[in-house]
């Protein structure tokens, strides 16, 4: 279980490793070819070192990697502000959102699909602009109108993902409290369930209700989020939310014990079918 940053370093450095392994080359040999010591590429392969988005581009090139994709979401992980669009817009935000949110956000713009289990609230990425004030005030103490306006905005900038080409493809199974919790009012809560009717609509969008009637369940416990890489599957992770920290799981056996995880949770919630129907319902007060 690690911080962001951490989890990062390591991620980037197995993935690095391999594909140097892919080129044919030993780690002296690589070193060679980009001009550096050879403890330089084991230390940036260990995760032991932080390593400049620059270096990685070094590396990238000697090693014969084309894929853009992957390149991109490399860079990334070695913190490049570089790009465009959607890719790289929080960084506007440095000095407002704390490194945990970015390094969140950062591995959101890049994912190929999350999967997420809810168990309070609306996902960011299908909260109305209402439903997020009051979530954001509620969860920050003492907020000025300037700095809640600020981090609506980025909750709202992060939905762009699910309009991108190719969009994130969405899973996500509510707890029925979710839906239940009467969040900024009557009024508020009523456009919040027709926004999660509109978005169960869109085709990268699986929406599952988890009902009371399911009783206890392995989700219990707390949400949690899975984002996928379409790269390399080595890049998945699991993110945990505390009140104060994020904490990321990167080992294989964690990934598939959450992975089983959900979908014994998708099995026992409603189909998305019938789980429209049931947000329909509480919308019209049925």
């Amino acid at each position: 279980m690690q911080h962001g940053p951490a989890v990062r370093r390591r991620k980037l450095g197995a993935e690095l490793r391999a594909l140097r392994a892919g080129a044919g080359l030993t780690s002296g040999e690589a070193a060679r070819l980009v001009g550096w010591h050879q403890s330089k590429v084991s230390r940036i392969e260990t995760g032991a070192s932080g390593v400049k988005p620059a270096d990685v581009r070094l590396l990238l090139d000697a090693y014969g990697v084309t894929d853009s994709q992957l390149r991109e979401l490399l860079l990334v992980l070695a913190g490049s502000d570089e790009g465009g669009g959607r890719h790289h817009w929080w960084h506007a935000y440095r000095g407002v959102l704390p490194p945990t949110y970015r390094d969140f956000i950062s591995l959101e713009s890049q994912a190929s699909a999350m999967s997420t289990l809810e168990t309070s609230v609306v996902p960011g990425l299908l909260q109305t602009p209402e439903y997020a004030r009051a979530v954001t005030k509620a969860a920050v103490d003492g907020l000025d109108d300037e700095r809640l306006h600020t981090l609506v905005e980025v909750r709202l900038a992060r939905q762009d993902v699910l309009r991108a080409h190719p969009p994130l493809e969405l899973s996500a199974v509510l707890d029925e409290a979710v839906l239940r919790r009467e969040v900024g009012g009557p009024e508020v809560m009523a456009r919040q369930l027709e926004r999660l009717i509109e978005a169960a609509r869109l085709p990268q969008v699986r929406l599952q209700v988890l009902p009371f009637s399911a009783g206890e369940h392995i989700g219990i416990t707390g949400p949690f989020v899975i984002f996928s890489f379409s790269s390399t599957s080595d890049l998945d992770v699991v993110v945990l939310d505390h009140l104060t920290s994020s904490l990321y799981l990167e080992r294989k056996e964690d990934l598939q014990a959450y992975t089983e995880a959900f979908n014994t949770l998708q099995i026992h919630a409603l189909s998305p079918e019938d789980s429209l129907d049931y947000i329909a319902g509480l919308r019209d007060g049925v």
